[in-house]
């Protein structure tokens, strides 16, 4: 016959400390070092002859321990400034309150969670979605919008977009017009009147691209000294005038 040894796992040497206190009901303000340490290295003990890795954290509480039992045992106890005897003791009782205190308060809170998750209902994105749109101010919806309802609208956005079938498409036309065509049309008008007003060239096609155009022509015209410009009358008005008589073939 075998026999098998389960021993609990504690989080900590705090957490194994109120355990003794619980068991043996203790006075936690009026420990007995001696038993306590005992039951401590005993515990340390069986961990180590079942090949269970002792914490450090253990191993240095034990020390603390067995420091704290002997300055107990010294027959020259230490005394503070107002001449009262220092009890070895009262850092390590200290730091048990403190620790059971928050162990308190965090069960506490695991309980309000279990609670919570049990009440609600995770992961339904429809009725958030619904009940998000209920709400008619800003400032109420983004109360109640948190970091698991964000991911889950941008996830479905992004799939939304990777199934979507009307894909962007962009179409490239190009103008029925060049710079050259143009210089051509303006020499043309030119032969025909040596004087023609910019406005007239616009009344000619009232196209905006068309006039884009004949505009850069008349200004590369003007820089090859071909044409000039004198400014007319009216708004954005001026006249272009040929040079000189340039055969058209020549260009």
């Amino acid at each position: 016959m075998s026999f098998e040894i389960k021993l609990p796992l504690f989080e900590g040497p705090f957490d194994l400390m109120l355990f003794f206190i619980e068991r043996d009901e203790l006075d936690i303000y009026d420990i007995p070092i001696s038993k306590i340490t005992r039951d401590f290295l005993d515990y340390i003990h069986q961990l180590e002859k079942m090949e269970i890795e002792v914490a450090s954290e253990f191993i240095l509480f034990a020390a603390t321990l067995m420091k704290i039992k002997s300055k107990m045992l010294l027959p020259r106890p230490e005394f503070n400034e107002d001449g009262e005897e220092i009890d070895p003791r009262e850092e390590l009782i200290r730091h048990l309150l403190e620790y059971k205190k928050y162990k308190s308060v965090i069960g506490e809170l695991a309980n309000l969670e279990e609670q919570r998750m049990s009440r609600f209902d995770r992961g339904n994105v429809v009725s958030e979605l619904k009940q998000l749109t209920k709400t008619d101010q800003v400032d109420a919806e983004l109360q109640d919008l948190d970091l698991y309802r964000l991911l889950k609208v941008y996830q479905k956005v992004l799939t939304k977009y990777a199934h979507r079938s009307d894909e962007t498409k962009h179409t490239v036309i190009q103008y029925p017009y060049t710079i050259e065509q143009q210089k051509m049309l303006v020499l043309d008008k030119l032969n025909e009147k040596p004087r023609i007003p910019f406005s007239d060239f616009i009344a000619y096609k009232p196209d905006k691209i068309f006039v884009i155009y004949t505009f850069l022509a008349i200004l590369e015209l003007l820089q090859l000294a071909m044409v000039t410009i004198k400014i007319g009358e009216g708004f954005n008005n001026f006249w272009v005038e040929k040079l000189e008589a340039i055969p058209v073939e020549n260009l």
